[in-house]
């Protein structure tokens, strides 16, 4: 039988992240949410479990390819599993909280300061209308690119390369930010982990 999706661990202890994140709603948004989006993909999944063979990008890259009466479900769960596996890993306690490497260089060539692209990349996580992300990504002609996406979508169906996303969902932080969004977008470049965004640009540049 082939090997279905499962919940990555997080890799850090859930209060790891405070007080920018607390301990409560991380625990809430690894051990429920994500873990629902993965139930989810692959109970949509069951009747066409060749998919199971694939990585969650690459289904989402290909996502025409879903039969159409599970295509929104695989998008909707799909993308929630593929955008928190990111998320977690770009979250991860202990590496650089200021840009490193290739990257460092690409967002000076691309923003001209770090705080030009900051204000960009915050500007979409706060402005988009409901639920969604923001994204830092390598785009078709692998330059990086910011922009938002609406619910669960994944850069990932635009053919681009994700290096660093911030979920702005309430159930990313309404526990302790309540409607301030934008406080928790603040609060959200204080736990970056910039030597993974470099990884993850540097493999897929």
């Amino acid at each position: 039988m082939s090997q279905k999706f499962v919940l990555p661990e997080l890799g850090f202890s859930f209060g790891a992240l405070e007080p920018a994140i607390d301990a409560q709603t991380m625990e809430i948004h690894h051990g429920k949410h994500h873990a629902a989006y993965v139930n989810n993909l692959n109970a949509a999944l069951e009747n066409a479990p060749k998919f199971f063979m694939d990585p969650i990008e690459d289904v989402l890259r290909n996502f025409n390819d879903v039969p159409q009466e599970i295509r929104q479900a695989v998008i909707n769960n799909g993308g929630g599993h593929a955008n928190h596996s990111l998320f977690w890993k770009v979250l991860t306690p202990g590496g650089s909280n200021q840009p490193v490497g290739d990257v460092a260089s690409e967002l000076m060539d691309v923003f001209g300061t770090f705080e030009n692209f900051v204000e960009k990349f915050s500007k979409a996580a706060a402005t988009r209308f409901g639920s969604g992300w923001a994204w830092l990504v390598l785009n078709g002609q692998k330059k990086l690119e910011v922009y938002s996406t609406a619910n669960q979508d994944s850069p990932h169906m635009q053919g681009h390369i994700p290096v660093l996303g911030l979920d702005v969902w309430e159930h990313a932080y309404y526990l302790r930010y309540q409607n301030r969004r934008p406080d928790y977008v603040k609060a959200f470049w204080s736990v970056v982990n910039w030597d993974k965004v470099d990884q993850f640009y540097q493999e897929n540049k």
